[in-house]
């Protein structure tokens, strides 16, 4: 098969799918990994594409929101990693708010055999995750259903938050960048994180290594909003720097 005919076909998989697998398709192909990466770099500058942790996703994940199956099964090692360094600064007895992403998803799993926290968030599947856990408390902000992601949107949300202070805020985004500082998608989900921020002593901005240097549609915050930064692998010199000058604890997993 030429190079072209299996790009093609990597595409179509990508529109009918969503989400692809390297190793899925270099077993497919018979090809090595680093051909399907080649592949899908090409598929990416090419806009058709966003590479994430072992794979890739369809579409431009800086400028679209995709659905929760799709985000809930993106870069799963990678979440799984960051959480559990999460854990680790979260105490008994913290009070957090979580956003609606799936990587907030992922760390509400890690946290469920911690003791008496409470946690307010926007997300429907954070809520439903820990329906049920003896001696915490769950607050769920409300207001306008986004169903293809699970979350409560619109103006009630930054309303309702403003009226609590917790001990951390952790959150995710679509990219971070030296200028544009901390970016989202959708000025909906932005201004419910800036909403938890304001309302937190402790801001945690929990992103995989695919999300440096990359810019969306609005500005969540600058750099200097966040006090830590979680991610799964270590960051370049040049971001350990600026973490540094700005006075972020920057944390990774491996």
């Amino acid at each position: 098969m030429l190079a072209i005919e299996r790009k093609n076909e990597i595409l179509n998989k990508l529109r009918a799918e969503q989400r692809v697998l390297v190793s899925e398709l270099a077993a497919h192909y018979g090809v090595t990994e680093e051909t399907i990466r080649r592949d899908l770099d090409k598929l990416e500058k090419e806009g058709h594409a966003t590479k994430t942790y072992g794979g890739a996703i369809w579409g431009n994940s800086t400028k679209t929101d995709l659905s929760y199956t799709i985000r809930n099964k993106t870069n799963v090692e990678a979440k799984t990693a960051m959480a559990k360094v999460v854990k680790t600064m979260v105490e008994d007895g913290d009070h957090l708010m979580l956003d609606d992403s799936s990587t907030a998803l992922y760390i509400a799993k890690e946290l469920k055999d911690k003791k008496k926290l409470t946690v307010i968030t926007n997300s429907v599947e954070i809520v439903m995750e820990l329906a049920g856990l003896k001696g915490w408390t769950i607050l769920c902000t409300g207001g306008e259903l986004k169903a293809d992601a699970l979350s409560f949107v619109g103006y009630q949300v930054p309303q309702i938050l403003a009226n609590y202070h917790v001990d951390k805020a952790i959150l995710s985004c679509k990219g971070i960048a030296p200028d544009a500082g901390v970016t989202d998608s959708a000025e909906s989900h932005a201004r419910a994180k800036q909403a938890m921020l304001r309302a937190a002593r402790e801001t945690i901005l929990v992103l995989d290594d695919s999300k440096f240097d990359k810019t969306s549609f609005v500005q969540i915050t600058p750099l200097s909003g966040v006090s830590t930064v979680v991610t799964n692998q270590k960051p370049s010199d040049d971001w350990l720097r600026r973490f540094e000058e700005l006075n972020i604890l920057c944390r990774y997993a491996l």
